[in-house]
């Protein structure tokens, strides 16, 4: 699941589309209200009101239509769903937005000491950029920040805040997915770089994929970037499967919420009430898996398609994958990365990790393959 810095999800997963479902549904093309710089847009996001339920229905069809149905996680993330996990991120059970946080606020001078004062701080899915102002508070303000989002409003909003915080930062906010290819302003692109991407983002995607993306990061921040990213950590299946199955219902509620916006959105009729929410650990894959189980045998049509669920059946929604601080740190060497100090809170449930790109290493930049990436969870 996602950090909660902006009202929508970042950019995505495991549970993939094909092509013709690339795209972000609902998303407006551009940043409102003023900015310090203009927006730059990723063209590819701009779709009507019409393409966006296409793109949904066409998901929705084909998750549903394979032998093990899934759903992309990036389609929790309506208005509802970002408010149920808004309120998910204040639980006691759901540790990982607290504990960063609390990182980055004991550690932020440190980690913040080896960037120089001209770099360029790309952030990665900034959302609400709440984490970034942490670090922004220690830098100097000939430091530029490009954050990058899928969300238009989230990155208004952000700017508008980090820039009455800020007043002397440069801004550089840029409209599209992470996943993309990424080009600087031109007056930005001889200074050193920075790249930031909290929230444990890299869980979502597999071992062979988080390679690939971190890869890309590197070929976005040249030979010399640096990276600075957010891990969870393996721990007990107990703590992360409350985590992802709080007392209150809340993330039960957020998961359902799916099967309430395929209703209203495409005209479906589906019994809510037929389905419950479960959240696993698979320690051999070293995941937690959230699915919507079928509690009974039944049959429901989308879009003029008819599809049965047996009892017990369910549909595979998200993947959230934990690490130990050296099967990341080897990740990240696979990527073109060279590993260097790393920061954890005292019960170890999380960790931030400092990455240097290794400059004799010739650049590993092939990106995430296409079908594969929309937007992060959580």
């Amino acid at each position: 699941m996602r950090d909660a810095r902006g009202a929508f999800a970042r950019n995505l997963p495991e549970l993939f589309l094909s092509p013709p479902a690339l795209a972000i549904h609902g998303l407006a093309s551009r940043c409102g209200g003023v900015v310090k710089q203009p927006t730059h847009v990723n063209r590819a996001l701009e779709l009507t009101e019409t393409q966006g339920l296409d793109v949904f229905a066409a998901a929705v069809i084909e998750g549903f239509s394979k032998p093990r149905k899934t759903l992309p996680c990036q389609f929790l993330y309506d208005a509802r769903g970002s408010a149920l996990f808004e309120q998910i991120t204040e639980l006691p059970e759901y540790y990982p937005t607290r504990t960063e946080i609390g990182i980055l606020r004991e550690q932020a001078s440190e980690i913040t000491a080896s960037i120089p004062d001209d770099s360029v701080l790309v952030e990665f899915g900034s959302g609400s950029s709440i984490k970034t102002e942490l670090l922004l508070k220690h830098l100097p303000p000939t430091v530029a920040y490009v954050p990058i989002d899928v969300s238009p409003s989230a990155l208004s909003e952000a700017t508008h805040r980090l820039e009455s915080r800020f007043p002397k930062l440069t801004i550089y906010p840029i409209t599209g997915s992470f996943t993309d290819p990424v080009e600087l302003p031109l007056s930005l692109q001889q200074r050193p770089r920075v790249g930031f991407f909290p929230g444990s983002t890299i869980g979502n995607w597999t071992a062979e994929d988080a390679v690939s993306l971190l890869a890309s990061f590197r070929g976005v921040l040249n030979e010399h970037g640096r990276l600075i990213v957010g891990v969870d950590l393996k721990k007990d299946a107990r703590t992360l499967v409350r985590a992802y199955n709080d007392s209150a219902g809340i993330t039960a509620a957020f998961n359902l919420n799916l099967l309430v916006r395929i209703n209203r959105e495409l005209g479906s009729a589906i019994d809510i009430s037929n389905f419950r929410h479960e959240a696993i650990y698979d320690p051999l894959r070293g995941r937690i898996e959230m699915h919507l189980e079928s509690v009974v045998e039944h049959t429901t049509h989308i879009s003029g398609r008819k599809f049965h669920f047996h009892a017990g059946e369910s549909i595979h929604t998200e993947n959230s994958y934990k690490y130990t601080v050296a099967e990341f740190q080897d990740l990240a060497r696979k990527a073109g990365w060279s590993t260097g100090r790393v920061w954890t809170d005292g019960g170890a449930q999380f960790s931030i990790h400092e990455l240097t790109a290794r400059p004799n290493d010739p650049e590993r930049t092939s990106p995430v393959e296409a079908g594969k990436v929309v937007q992060e969870c959580r």
